[in-house]
């Protein structure tokens, strides 16, 4: 059996491009590069079935490949599709996880014609601090909430938002004046958390709001803890009192956004109602605010950090899309003048692309199913990349340099592939807050231009840390000059 897996794994290689042979977007230990692992098959296939074994390896004891993948990002990712192809498994967290890359792979278990494909994937990181959240839903329970959150996010209601994030975000930004060197990823977090309490919870900035933005926090941190369970001081114990500090906060005070209604999306979802009458129960609303302020402030802050590194190392898009702000004039924008912003529409979807805020989409088999000839049994967890996707040659020209011109006509290379653009991932549980995010982002990234000029040195590469989601390991640090 050894020798006929190592003849596969061999077969296996070559079936795509030669990405290593490409500048990789983060520094790679080349020692790493060249280390082999014995190759295992994940399971035998049934007899007769015609289908191959998934191939792949568990890399070091326990902890198997996961402090790679977190220190090399898209790096590892690329690797791994190079070396066995478009499905395989790695060790990690202790258990064998099969990695779908590339469009084709991904399509199959994003738009999940035969239901194979749960998000039961999701708890095995988040459910405790996440519980009951829209992603961790399947099927008709999905399907039934989806609709009924749909109603707040409207685009009447996501005017109202704009309205409510304009003011405040012209505040925050003003507040930097302070400091010429910020570390900006941390400026942009503290924001986005703070416009997150006032547009969803209609909470002004305080010590409640501080509390609120502390547990959040922590609740984040501690779905990829290694230890998984509540050691004093950890990050899984800080993250389940985060938890039960946003429980308590938002039970408290959903009977009075109940009565008395209001533009955040907290009253939203306390109103939502579809035309067959179906609401949330006090309980819904609980689960799901906890999870929409995650989703919502992270991958804001991930995105602009982003959109701020890239717009640094180019000043001539800096300039190019601070001339377009500034054409609007000084009043703050509405949504109709946000969706304006072609360069930062155009920007923000290549920085999406490069650092692509969830790196990897969870999911869990609920039963025997194949990807591509390959046999995956029910009860494997499989992840699904965004990040390979996003730097396969076979979508994008140059798929490793800064090229916003990539997503405008007549080139439009996003549309290579159904799943070649995935930040917001794909099919039944595409993000529900896509136009919210992006909206958010782009008039953030609107007030900084007006505000200021930035840059960083020549020399100067950012570093994206993995542990959780993509940060910037130093923080981003800028040279930062009102205008």
């Amino acid at each position: 059996m050894p020798g006929t897996v190592s003849r596969a794994a061999e077969a296996l290689r070559g079936r795509v491009p030669p990405l290593t042979a490409l500048p990789l977007p983060h520094k790679v230990d080349e020692r790493w590069l060249q280390s082999r692992w014995p190759v295992k098959e994940l399971a035998t296939p049934p007899a007769g079935s015609g289908l191959e074994p998934v191939l792949g390896d568990e890399g070091p004891p326990l902890v198997g490949h996961m402090l790679e993948m977190m220190r090399f990002g898209p790096a590892f990712g690329l690797r791994r599709y190079e070396l066995y192809g478009p499905v395989s498994w790695t060790g990690g967290f202790g258990r064998r996880i099969v990695a779908l890359s590339g469009p084709e792979a991904t399509q199959i278990a994003l738009v999940n014609k035969d239901k194979a494909f749960s998000q039961e994937g999701w708890k095995f990181f988040i459910e405790k601090f996440f519980e009951r959240g829209l992603m961790l839903m399947d099927f008709g329970e999905h399907h039934l909430h989806r609709r009924i959150m749909q109603e707040a996010f409207t685009r009447p209601r996501l005017a109202g938002y704009v309205g409510e994030m304009g003011p405040a975000l012209r505040e925050g930004v003003a507040s930097w004046g302070s400091s010429e060197r910020p570390r900006l990823y941390w400026a942009l977090k503290q924001l986005t958390l703070d416009v997150a309490t006032r547009v969803f919870m209609g909470m002004r900035s305080g010590r409640d709001a501080a509390r609120i933005n502390r547990a959040f926090v922590s609740s984040v941190r501690a779905g990829t803890a290694f230890v998984r369970f509540p050691v004093p001081g950890g990050r899984w114990s800080a993250g389940l009192h985060g938890r039960r500090v946003l429980e308590r906060y938002f039970g408290e005070t959903l009977p009075a956004k109940r009565r008395s209604g209001g533009d955040d999306l907290f009253a939203a979802l306390c109103q939502a109602t579809t035309e067959d009458g179906d609401r949330f129960s006090d309980t819904d609303i609980v689960n799901h605010m906890i999870f929409l302020m995650m989703a919502a402030h992270d991958t804001t802050t991930i995105t602009s950090s982003a959109m701020a590194y890239y717009l640094a190392k180019h000043p001539e898009w800096q300039e190019r899309a601070r001339a377009e702000s500034l054409a609007l004039g000084d009043d703050v924008l509405d949504i109709d003048a946000v969706e304006q912003l072609e360069t930062l529409d155009l920007v923000m979807k290549e920085a999406l692309r490069l650092v692509a805020p969830v790196p990897s989409l969870t999911r869990q088999t609920v039963k025997d199913t194949e990807v591509l000839g390959h046999y995956i049994p029910a009860g494997t967890l499989v992840g699904v990349s965004p990040t390979v996707n996003h730097f396969t040659p076979e979508c994008w020209t140059n798929p490793f340099a800064f090229d916003p011109e990539r997503f405008a006509e007549p080139r439009r290379e996003d549309k290579s592939h159904r799943m070649a653009w995935m930040p917001f991932g794909g099919g039944a549980h595409k993000c529900i807050g896509l136009h919210f995010g992006g909206l958010e982002v782009k008039l953030l990234m609107h007030e900084l231009l007006r505000a200021y000029r930035w840059s960083v040195p020549e020399s100067y590469t950012a570093r994206w840390d993995y542990v959780s989601l993509p940060v910037p390991a130093d923080g981003l640090p800028v040279h930062l000059t009102r205008r």
